[in-house]
């Protein structure tokens, strides 16, 4: 059956060239525009695009331009296996992008095998020791760092500090966490492991998990059996609208406790869609939010009006900012390979994992991202943690956390969580 290709905001998302070139550089791009975490996904492959634009524009990759083969997958992993093939035997990409972490788990055997170098948009930590996962990469600090040190934030930040909590600490209670996430989705139940971890090693007791699905729109009866237990502090493993109902129910019901999520679950949209309801959450991010005063966001503003005008730049969100932080890596990876006159798989593993205190663009602090270092031994990009929180109804600054300086005898052990 011939593929429809899918027009996003009413623009085409496959950005092309009329014939394949010697100088021409090829990546795959599979992205979520019509399943269950397309709530982020859409935004997230309009900034692919864009950031492309900007790198072909600027000169390419040393003179070559790249061609974007952007596809849909409806968040649907055998689509994704489909997808990959095609790119691989038919395309014959340089380097294939991904988005979610069940698909990009899944296709990690067969990425390794054909030496296939992969830049996911699953901050999943399952994909950063290259004892296992040689050819995975990812472009931000993971999952299981991040739920980790927003936990050690609250903990340390609200928990002992704020009055909110004041009688329970002088009674000697120890706080209470619960999971709220889809328990099927390999996303929101990646660091589960290692946010459970972290509350042992913080004195922090764990409570009844409770499932919420990607697409709820209720989560009455999760927040009542939170609050049966007597949770202090909610993880949120979901994206975006899934939260923002669980926040939501939450203050509707008088659930006491306070709210820390992942990066996918924390943007101006939660903001939008919590109101009053999202006053104090917690939030890890990848990277700077649209709009802020850092290095080479005035790029991603003058890109988002360029390439997709239709689209309000009030629409857009954080997740432009990380396609740009993402592809930002992936040209790195590629910029390296070919000066090195080889653009293999293994040319452009050793590419990447050659960087060092590395910023997007080679722009300190750009994009508002820690620098980067990978090596052959770790994958991960960087042990710091941004975290942010809504006050008064907007997103604000709340702390940042270098997970490895702060627990140097742990670190190495968390590799691969």
């Amino acid at each position: 059956m011939k593929r429809i290709l899918f027009v996003c905001f009413g623009i085409m998302l496959i950005f092309c060239s009329n014939a394949f070139s010697a100088d021409e550089i090829k990546v795959g791009s599979i992205n979520d525009l019509t399943g269950a975490t397309s709530d982020v996904g859409k935004d997230a492959a309009l900034g692919i695009r864009e950031a492309f634009t900007y790198v072909n524009d600027s000169g390419g990759i040393n003179g070559k331009k790249v061609k974007l083969i952007l596809q849909d997958y409806g968040y649907r992993i055998p689509e994704a296996h489909t997808l990959y093939k095609r790119f691989k035997s038919q395309d014959k990409v340089n380097m294939l992008l991904q988005w979610g972490t069940g698909d990009t788990e899944a296709l990690s055997p067969t990425v390794n095998k054909d030496q296939m170098v992969t830049i996911s948009d699953s901050l999943s930590g399952h994909l950063c020791d290259p004892a296992k996962t040689p050819y995975n990469f990812i472009y931000s600090t993971d999952y299981s760092t991040n739920a980790r040190a927003a936990l050690t934030a609250w903990y340390e930040e609200v928990w002992k500090k704020s009055d909110k909590w004041k009688k329970a600490r002088e009674a000697g209670q120890k706080p209470k966490l619960a999971c709220f996430y889809m328990f099927a989705a390999p996303y929101s139940s990646a660091p589960i492991k290692a946010i459970k971890d972290q509350a042992a090693l913080l004195g922090i007791e764990v409570v009844k998990d409770q499932d919420v699905s990607l697409t709820a729109l209720d989560a009455k009866s999760q927040v009542l059996g939170a609050k049966g237990e007597g949770a202090n502090v909610i993880w949120h493993g979901n994206t975006t609208m899934s939260v923002a109902t669980a926040i939501k129910d939450a203050y509707a019901l008088q659930l006491e406790a306070d709210h820390i999520m992942n990066n996918w679950g924390f943007d101006k949209n939660l903001v939008r869609m919590t109101g009053p309801a999202g006053e104090g959450v917690i939030g890890c991010a990848a990277c700077a939010f649209l709009g802020d005063d850092v290095p080479y966001m005035d790029k991603v503003i003058e890109y988002t009006k360029k390439v997709n005008p239709d689209v309000p730049l009030e629409k857009r969100d954080i997740r432009t900012v990380q396609a740009w932080v993402k592809v930002s890596l992936a040209c790195a990876g590629l910029q390296r390979a070919d000066k090195a006159g080889k653009l293999s798989g293994p040319s452009i593993k050793g590419a990447l994992e050659s960087l060092k205190d590395w910023y997007p663009f080679d722009k300190e602090n750009a994009l508002g991202r820690p620098p980067t270092t990978i090596t052959s031994t770790d994958h991960r990009p960087s042990p710091v943690s941004l975290l942010y929180t809504i006050k008064d109804g907007k997103i604000t600054f709340f702390t940042k956390i270098n997970m490895k300086e702060k627990f140097p005898d742990k670190w190495q052990s968390w590799l691969g969580w």
